[in-house]
């Protein structure tokens, strides 16, 4: 009976450490870049903004675009924070 059931475990364990192990990794790694978000960061949004963090609240987050143009995101769209050294 278990070698029956030995390749739906073999699959599962192949499924788990290529698949879901990985994504709950990076899931992991962006929860601690937007928890550690702060105003002067420069990011870019899940829609290919480029901008500079002007504020952080609890749940949104202000963006400087250009000179006095600034936009409210959540911060689950923000993508990924870029290096300081980075041009625009």
């Amino acid at each position: 009976m278990f070698t029956s059931f030995l390749p739906l475990i073999l699959i599962f364990v192949i499924f788990y450490f290529l698949l879901i192990r990985p994504q709950q990794k990076r899931a992991k790694e962006h929860k601690q870049m937007i928890e550690d978000l702060k105003p002067g960061d420069k990011v870019v949004t899940s829609g290919g903004i480029y901008a500079v963090v002007d504020k952080v609240a609890s749940n949104t987050v202000t963006l400087k675009i250009s000179e006095n143009v600034k936009v409210k995101f959540g911060k689950g769209y923000i993508a990924s924070v870029r290096p300081a050294s980075e041009e625009d």
